[in-house]
């Protein structure tokens, strides 16, 4: 038996649901794949039993090419989640408290799995000695992560601490996850598809133009991501 550790995305729908599902879908439009291939849990403390079009919701979101694996909130016995498949929700990590584990769960990508190393008393950093290609992730809950290379398009970086890229950012960096709100993201070239700490996110549109192509930093300041240049 072995035990692996994954993110997951939440999405919170509200009403009108109509409204919500068109904001979806400029979302899906401004950051193409975004959602493909990755495990997603529904939370319904935003709607009611009578929300109009609730009924339809999971065929909504599959249609848009979106796999959930567990609902959160609502009620399994409103009349229009009646005929729903409700899949159990994993536990969350960032309501529950870190459970000693022996063995770190290993970082990986589409095709492979980095060796487990014995879970330190301290967070550690993975070292990623090349390049991120398109199609991989890299997943560390543990710590920071360091790209000694670039990070594709359509390639993504996911991790419990900061980010470091030594090249460029085109793909999707992802930091904070487990609910560090201290955690940065530092890229020598940003060009990103989506840059994320601690749930709050933008996309290249939303992206400060200062900072565009050029060295940078990216840190959350409340619920605002701020973008800066560093030096040189």
């Amino acid at each position: 038996m072995s035990g692996r550790t994954f993110v997951a995305l939440t999405l919170t729908p509200e009403s009108p649901l109509t409204d919500w599902l068109a904001a979806l879908d400029q979302q899906i439009a401004r950051s193409v794949g975004f959602f493909a291939g990755k495990p997603v849990i529904v939370d319904l403390s935003m709607v009611e039993a009578d929300t109009p079009d609730l009924a339809t919701l999971p065929d909504d979101l599959k249609q848009r090419g979106i796999r959930i694996i567990g609902i959160e909130g609502g009620n399994r016995n409103w009349p229009a989640t009646a005929g729903w498949d409700w899949p159990e929700s994993p536990a969350s990590t960032r309501a529950a408290p870190a459970q000693p584990r022996e063995n770190t769960p290993s970082a990986s990508t589409d095709e492979e799995h980095a060796t487990q190393a014995k879970n330190p008393a301290h967070p550690i950093a993975l070292v990623v000695e090349e390049s991120v290609r398109s199609g991989q992730q890299v997943v560390w809950p543990e710590g920071d992560v360091v790209v000694l290379g670039a990070v594709a398009s359509g390639a993504e970086v996911s991790a419990g601490g900061s980010i470091h890229i030594y090249g460029a950012l085109r793909g999707r960096a992802v930091a904070g996850i487990g609910g560090n709100s201290t955690a940065r993201v530092f890229t020598k070239a940003l060009d990103a598809e989506l840059v994320a700490i601690d749930g709050f996110y933008a996309t290249a549109e939303e992206m400060d133009p200062v900072c565009i192509n050029g060295p940078a930093q990216i840190l959350l300041e409340g619920e605002r991501l701020v973008f800066r240049p560093l030096p040189g």
